[in-house]
């Protein structure tokens, strides 16, 4: 039986999205690290990128097992 929000493997999708908001916070960290080991001079909207990255993967690693674990199970 389907619930509300279909067929969703909330565990699942739970997990990926945790591993998926800290990728994205390593991929800033690490190039902000790079760069600055480096002494490389990269454009203004490259750092706003990376730092960018490092807040969207920080709200994402703590927000989704709330939203997905927590939330949507509950609504069903």
């Amino acid at each position: 039986m389907t619930g509300r929000y279909g067929d969703l493997d909330y565990s699942k999708t739970t997990k990926r999205s945790v591993l998926l908001g800290i990728g994205l916070f390593l991929i800033g960290t690490l190039g902000e690290l790079t760069i600055h080991a480096t002494g490389a001079q990269v454009p203004g909207w490259e750092q706003t990128l990376l730092l960018d990255l490092e807040y969207l993967g920080t709200a994402i690693t703590l927000f989704s097992p709330f939203v997905f674990g927590i939330l949507l199970p509950l609504t069903e």
